[in-house]
């Protein structure tokens, strides 16, 4: 039975309907190998994203592979980090979805704010895609196009600032140039990246948590990690003001800047998370995973020390959803 629905500054770590949880494992304990099924059910994974509050979420899917439960989903939907954590998962390197942020992007050679205005990008994505993913955290992206999973990433159309999900792709460079366009934000990364002939930006500004894409897909049990604690969610009003660099993403397309600003997009699906009677979840059971406490990391975190403490902050949100001790 789904836990009881209380006001959404009241959740703690793990929130919802316990037997997604409880597939999961029912599926770790039923399976002769890996990807079996004596179930009918779908099981999605949605991983939020934030840029560096990644973290978080890095340490949820680590501790998710840890208790031998990464096998058990059907799909993994994700956007801007959430993707690449969701990946991870796909691939098997649950441990190294944490380690990234601490061992490779909490570093200025990837993010360098006094970078911002001139012609070097604040976020290097090259730096991301051809060094780290290649020599520090070797990445097949070929493995995406044989994997059972069905891995969902979500990207934004630069035009009209609409999400769409990237899917089923046939070859391993195209996968890549999808995680490129899923973290492509405007006067931070560089330009939208083109796929088939449209642009495509960021998917946090269009769904940085796509609870709602992977109901409408059929998925009959998800599974949603956040990136921020709930408290940071509640504490967001509408008309608090907009970052500078957030701003000057108007100058690109009126709107951007705000959309940009992802506590916000989250405060719209809070409904569909904390409502138990939402029509929306008609039938569905889902869970999420939320950060027990603030590491203090933001979007262009740099300090390991903080970066570090949210992925251990993150791994432990989901021992203590499975009842088991927090990590040494």
């Amino acid at each position: 039975m789904p836990t009881p629905i209380r006001g959404a500054t009241e959740l703690s770590a793990v929130h919802g309907d316990a037997e997604v949880l409880d597939l999961l494992r029912r599926r770790r304990d039923d399976a002769s190998h890996p990807g079996a099924r004596s179930d009918p059910h779908t099981v999605a994974l949605v991983v939020g994203g934030g840029g560096m509050r990644g973290a978080y979420a890095g340490g949820m899917v680590h501790a998710l592979q840890d208790a031998g439960l990464a096998n058990g989903f059907d799909a993994v939907y994700g956007s801007s980090a959430g993707a690449f954590v969701g990946t991870a998962l796909v691939l098997g390197h649950g441990e190294d979805a944490a380690r990234i942020f601490v061992d490779d992007m909490a570093d200025r050679d990837f993010i360098d704010p006094r970078r911002f205005g001139s012609r070097r990008p604040v976020v290097s994505l090259d730096h991301l895609l051809d060094h780290i993913l290649v020599h520090s955290k070797p990445t097949e992206w070929q493995s995406l196009v044989e994997s059972p999973v069905r891995l969902r990433v979500m990207v934004t159309h630069a035009g009209d600032l609409r999400p769409h999900v990237i899917t089923g792709l046939s070859h391993g460079d195209d996968w890549k140039r999808a995680m490129r366009a899923t973290a492509a934000i405007p006067l931070l990364t560089g330009p939208p990246v083109l796929i088939d002939g449209e642009s495509w930006i960021d998917g946090s500004v269009g769904d940085p948590l796509p609870v709602a894409r992977a109901l409408q897909d059929g998925a009959t049990h998800v599974l949603a990690l956040m990136t921020r604690t709930v408290a940071e969610l509640s504490r967001h009003h509408p008309g608090e003001r907009t970052p500078l660099w957030a701003r000057s993403l108007d100058l690109v397309a009126p709107g951007l800047g705000r959309m940009t600003q992802d506590v916000a997009r989250h405060g719209e699906s809070l409904a569909l998370i904390t409502d138990a009677a939402h029509p929306g979840r008609d039938g569905v059971h889902l869970q999420t995973i939320a950060p027990l406490r603030s590491a203090g990391v933001r979007g262009l975190t740099t300090d390991p020390i903080r970066v570090r403490e949210a992925t251990r902050i993150g791994h432990d949100a989901v021992r203590t959803s499975l009842a088991l001790p927090a990590a040494s």
